[in-house]
């Protein structure tokens, strides 16, 4: 197949995948030779998005960390950068997965997985990017409990102004109350409900 045949095929999808590769017959020494020619750019093995001239969709950020490591859904530091709890930010596309911690990085920058219990593997909902495309988005309490957890040593024997000077929460008016001690209490472990219940005294000094 000609790389203007392999175009008009795929350039309607976001990411070209194994499927599409292995449906339309690609070698894999065609697709080695169109990136090195700059055709069309690898985004890790066997996944691949066509030249920034040839495409034509934009793969959102949010939707290619979906898509790079699954299962996976965007949270800690980058959803609450997202939802404007934090005020910066993040560089990162940071995502929790039950598979084990991994990285990417590609021409879009870097997408980190941190591993998560299948128990825990909860609390996302579907958002549409810009594109109209579904994304699995961590709600804003599950981001927190997350990012708690996950870095429990850097809250563990802080007072609550580590939210504040650490972390600058902000924009605490969105969280739902209930929903955070809920989501807390199905982690088993006393030292996350403990960072939340001092989080909760920050929340009562910050209104």
């Amino acid at each position: 197949m000609r790389y203007s045949e392999f175009k008009n095929a795929v350039s309607r999808f976001p990411v070209i995948s194994p499927t599409h590769i292995s449906h339309l017959g690609i070698l894999r020494v065609q697709l080695t030779n169109w990136a090195k020619k700059g055709l069309v750019v690898r985004l890790k093995r066997g996944l691949y998005v066509l030249n920034e001239n040839d495409r034509k969709i934009e793969p959102s950020r949010i939707f290619l960390a979906n898509f790079l490591y699954s299962p996976s859904y965007v949270s800690t530091a980058y959803a609450l950068g997202y939802y404007d709890l934090i005020p910066e930010k993040v560089a990162d596309v940071t995502s929790v997965t039950t598979k084990k911690t991994a990285k990417f990085t590609n021409v879009f920058g870097s997408f980190v997985y941190q591993h998560l219990k299948i128990d825990l593997f909860f609390g996302f909902r579907k958002i549409e990017d810009e594109n109209g495309f579904s994304v699995l988005m961590a709600e804003p309490e599950k981001a927190i409990l997350d990012f708690i957890y996950l870095n429990l040593k850097d809250f563990q024997g802080k007072g609550d102004d580590v939210f504040s000077i650490s972390y600058r929460f902000q924009n605490l008016e969105i969280l739902r109350k209930k929903k955070l001690r809920d989501f807390a209490r199905q982690y088993k472990n006393r030292e996350v409900v403990a960072v939340v219940n001092n989080f909760f005294c920050f929340i009562k000094k910050e209104r």
